[in-house]
């Protein structure tokens, strides 16, 4: 009889002792990174404005979901592709589910100190997803081109027409 109200004391202790979101969510959340076309390269910038990641459509990066004690991280994801208008997607976390659940388990150690200092209280969302626009002043060849004196190349300014 002891045995078992020890085990059940020390449960209970463990249970108050964490959060509820700490037990079944994690800080940190794998994000997909897709485009349409695939294939254009990203970056993901911080709060901070710090590049914490860079590479091509399709991929999956894992990152934080917490920006410190009691703050949620968010990031820019920026977009850019030959031949297309450079994009921009937030990717802002949220608050998980789980964190309520301190209510029932976790009690006040898990609402004000472990889920907020482990990051568990946040969550981010699974995929972050623009379709880029084409360029309007790309056009094929023979074509009407629209563009700055400056990006046009030197061997081609003879060819420009003045349009009144």
């Amino acid at each position: 009889m002891f045995k078992k109200l020890a085990l059940g004391a020390a449960i209970t202790g463990l249970l108050m002792a964490t959060g509820c979101a700490s037990i079944v969510s994690d800080s940190s959340y794998p994000v997909s990174i897709n485009s349409t076309p695939g294939g254009a390269n990203f970056t993901i910038i911080n709060e901070a404005g710090f590049d914490v990641h860079s590479g091509v459509t399709p991929d999956t990066v894992t990152l934080p979901a917490s920006d410190g004690f009691f703050s949620s991280a968010s990031y820019t994801v920026k977009y850019q592709m030959a031949g297309y208008n450079e994009q921009s997607f937030l990717i802002k976390a949220g608050m998980d589910g789980w964190y309520v659940g301190n209510i029932l388990v976790g009690g006040l150690i898990g609402w004000l100190i472990v889920d907020p200092a482990t990051g568990a209280m946040w969550k981010l969302p699974e995929s972050a997803h623009v379709t880029l626009q084409p360029n309007t002043a790309a056009a094929p060849m023979g074509g009407l081109s629209i563009a700055s004196i400056d990006e046009v190349p030197e061997e081609m300014k003879s060819q420009l027409v003045r349009v009144k």
